[in-house]
């Protein structure tokens, strides 16, 4: 099996160098993420001011040979810290975390601060569908973080759902990838290609198996995802949930296939 490299972005769109996020998703089996629970729900434990995802041995050096899949996003002061101030803890001194004039657009949209966001679209017309280094909009990093309301407002705002990154990420996908159902949905009825692929092959419906997110694939089938299509790596939907063995996933795609026998019995 041809072995590809997983892509990554090397900067979060401007800000503080000396702390990032990554989220390595693959979509193959040989990678297990047992080890790291955050990682299939695109989030992980706050460290100080940034927010950072752990990230686990590549199969390379498992010996596996497997086809990794992209989805990889680094990011700087996303998040805020939430521990205890110093005067909470009884110290003279109260620390506060990074401000939020410091963060780029990107940054904004990702932690969902909407008011800063409001303020920092005013500056420009061209803001709100402004690409990163590596083609991210607001919006994108918006739904790859699961920020609801940021990602309604940056619609409402003139947002388009449709640009894809430089590797052809895409707002569906990395929702998709994180398992924000409401999110996709909301993608969806602004009808972006509900089958857009990346550069390796990954379509909404393959990271949101990989991810075991039983409602967003529920959610993508019902606005029918194709179930035949076929990652890089070989895998359909169907192949993925079985090798990973995430037996609801199969059991909501099983209960799809057999509604669409029915359907086409019926006509």
């Amino acid at each position: 099996m041809e072995d590809i490299p997983p892509g990554d972005l090397d900067t979060a769109a401007g800000g503080d160098q000396n702390s990032s996020a990554t989220v390595c998703l693959h979509l193959y089996p040989g990678m297990q993420d047992d080890a790291n629970p955050d990682l299939d729900q695109g989030l992980a434990a706050q460290t100080g001011a940034s927010l950072k995802h752990s990230t686990t041995l590549i199969d390379r050096q498992r010996g596996i040979e497997v086809s990794a899949l992209p989805a990889t996003l680094d990011s700087t002061s996303l998040k805020h810290s939430t521990t205890l101030t110093n005067r909470q803890r009884g110290n003279e001194v109260s620390a506060l975390p990074a401000t939020l004039d410091t963060l780029s657009i990107h940054q904004l949209a990702a932690q969902g601060e909407l008011s800063q966001l409001k303020e920092y679209l005013r500056k420009g017309e061209n803001l709100v569908n402004k690409p990163d280094e590596r083609g991210f909009t607001p919006l994108i990093w918006a739904s790859a973080f699961g920020e609801i309301e940021t990602v309604r407002h940056l619609l409402d705002w003139g947002a388009d759902p449709h640009v894809l990154a430089k590797e052809r990420e895409s707002a569906l996908s990395l929702a998709s990838t994180g398992g924000y159902t409401d999110i996709v949905t909301m993608l969806l009825e602004r009808d972006v290609d509900i089958n857009i692929y990346d550069w390796n092959g990954g379509t909404p419906l393959l990271y949101a198996v990989r991810g075991n997110h039983v409602k967003c694939v529920e959610a993508l089938l019902a606005r029918g995802a194709d179930l035949t299509t076929e990652a890089d790596s070989g895998y359909t939907p169907m192949d993925l949930a079985v090798a990973l063995g995430h037996k609801k996933v199969q059991q909501v795609i099983e209960t799809h296939i057999l509604k669409l026998f029915q359907t086409k019995k019926l006509e």
